[in-house]
């Protein structure tokens, strides 16, 4: 039988959500919050101030720009250290399933990229 409210449904929303019904939880953020919050209290702040000086305004969102570029490549480099210390001395037949879980990792991390 067709299931109009279904049919009107994004086409991954089914592959998004388990068997419950619940979405699965949300990837680990790739910055810490610390970071995260400082680069944002830079963004507001250049947005908060652009009316009355808009290149000062500017200059600090690039600031912002750069330090959450900067930020994100030493947590990716982190991240990618990590992953490659969890399998490069595994023996391939006896830890099988941890060779498994790095690569469903860096396929997560890969696919989480190139989405920005």
């Amino acid at each position: 039988m067709y299931d109009q409210t279904r049919a009107q449904q994004p086409p991954d929303r089914d592959r998004d959500q388990n068997r419950t019904g619940h979405r699965p939880a949300q990837p680990d953020a790739l910055l810490p919050s610390e970071e995260r919050d400082a680069v944002l209290d830079r963004l507001r702040k250049a947005i908060n101030t652009f009316a009355d000086a808009p290149r000062d305004a500017l200059e600090e969102a690039e600031g912002a720009f750069d330090d959450a570029a900067a930020h994100l490549a030493n947590a990716l480099a982190r991240r990618r250290g990590t992953l490659h210390e969890s399998w490069q001395d595994q023996d391939v037949e006896t830890h099988a399933e941890e060779l498994r879980v790095a690569l469903r990792q860096y396929r997560e991390i890969t696919q989480r990229l190139v989405r920005l």
